[in-house]
């Protein structure tokens, strides 16, 4: 190259060089995805489940991880958190009898009749061993807020270590209905409980098989950072929580769910797990590993027109599974610190928990980086919530 030809490249180079540096226009950024609405703000404990009644009534959970709390189940009224169904149940004290009191709720669901509301109660208190007699269903009519049913789960369906995390209905099954229950454990088994709603029998499913255990190989990375359990004085662990979010075709025919530590949706036949007299081979049988989803998340959801609701706490957003496997980004926003439940309602609107537990103490040496208040969002879609 020519000496007048170089010394021409090197000024055009410096000239772009500092152009780039000192332009005033904005740099790119990434987009915002989806018209999110603030429904309600939480100032105290931290929030997981929501659910809406057809009516519009708010329900939202609080689980007792460590948070100072004052009743686990409440109704959301302009704005306002009121225990429900009433403060009497939520009033828990260590020694009391876990049976008949509200302990640590992880989901509250109204089913498909749009009449009651369905409460999931752990009985694990940070995360710790349960209590026979603890872990339970808890029926609320929304007419009357009275229990009208409660279900105990025995030691043999509610492991010591079962942790209960979320809950869907099919009430086209059995007398009055199934329902459908994963244990998400951290330290224990992993599997999917199956419940008769007219007896109260319990069984479970797909205990410790490879699809409702976390991913070996999976890392969670949120926020930009490697999500790791980090206690103080001791050396990072990996995080790892089994089957968590669930979903149900239309149809009655697949049940969804995913592991939290693992980008994988599966399915199996509900016929599958709803008949006692299968053998857990056949019920394996049924499982397809769906492909990956785009994120690991919390939350799953349905529609009557056949389609997934994803969250993902990866990437603070919200996905939508098609028919067709084609994976739709509904919401990515900055403000979508970890979606938890996904809840959809008859209102035509996505409701979903945003709860920041990636900055939970455990994850940071025993800091506690959340910042209040939590979130309660919505978002407009074009589906319709499943009602048989």
């Amino acid at each position: 190259m020519k000496p007048q030809t170089l010394m021409r490249l090197t000024s055009f180079i410096l000239v772009c060089f500092i152009s780039g540096v000192s332009s005033s226009q904005p740099l790119a950024t990434e987009n915002i995805i989806g018209q999110l609405e603030v429904v309600a703000t939480f100032n105290g404990p931290m929030p997981t489940g929501v659910t809406v009644a057809n009516d519009g009534r708010i329900f939202v959970n609080f689980p007792r991880w460590g948070d100072n709390i004052e009743y686990t189940v409440a109704e959301v009224k302009n704005g306002k958190t009121i225990p429900y169904p009433n403060a009497e149940l939520n009033r828990y004290a260590d020694g009391d009898d876990q049976a008949n009191k509200l302990v640590s709720v992880q989901s509250v669901v109204v089913d498909p009749s749009g009449n009651r509301l369905w409460i999931l109660d752990t009985s694990s208190i940070a995360f710790g061993p349960v209590r026979p007699g603890g872990p339970k269903l808890i029926a609320v009519d929304l007419g009357t807020n009275q229990v009208v049913k409660k279900i105990l789960f025995p030691p043999e369906v509610a492991l010591p270590t079962t942790y209960l995390n979320d809950v869907r209905f099919d009430l086209h099954r059995g007398a009055e209905g199934m329902a459908f229950i994963t244990d998400s454990s951290s330290t224990g088994s992993n599997g999917i409980i199956v419940v008769d709603l007219g007896s109260g029998k319990s069984w479970r499913r797909l205990n410790d098989h490879p699809s409702t255990k976390p991913d070996p190989v999976f890392v969670p990375v949120v926020e930009g950072e490697i999500l790791q359990m980090r206690l103080p004085g001791e050396p990072p662990a990996r995080f790892a929580v089994g089957a968590d979010g669930i979903a149900i075709s239309p149809d009655g025919k697949a049940l969804y769910y995913c592991p939290l530590t693992s980008r994988h949706l599966y399915s199996v036949s509900m016929d599958a797990l709803s008949d006692r007299t299968k053998s857990d081979a056949e019920v394996a049988a049924t499982v397809r590993d769906l492909g990956e989803k785009g994120g690991a998340g919390d939350g799953l959801e349905s529609d009557a027109q056949g389609r997934v609701y994803l969250s993902d706490y990866e990437h603070d957003a919200i996905r939508r599974l098609t028919q067709v496997g084609r994976i739709e980004t509904l919401v990515h926003d900055p403000r979508v610190l970890w979606p938890d439940t996904l809840s959809l309602a008859a209102d035509g609107y996505l409701y979903f928990t945003a709860n920041q537990i990636e900055r939970g103490a455990g994850f940071h040496d025993g800091r506690d980086l959340r910042q209040k208040p939590y979130v309660l969002f919505r978002v407009k879609i074009d589906g319709t919530r499943i009602r048989n």
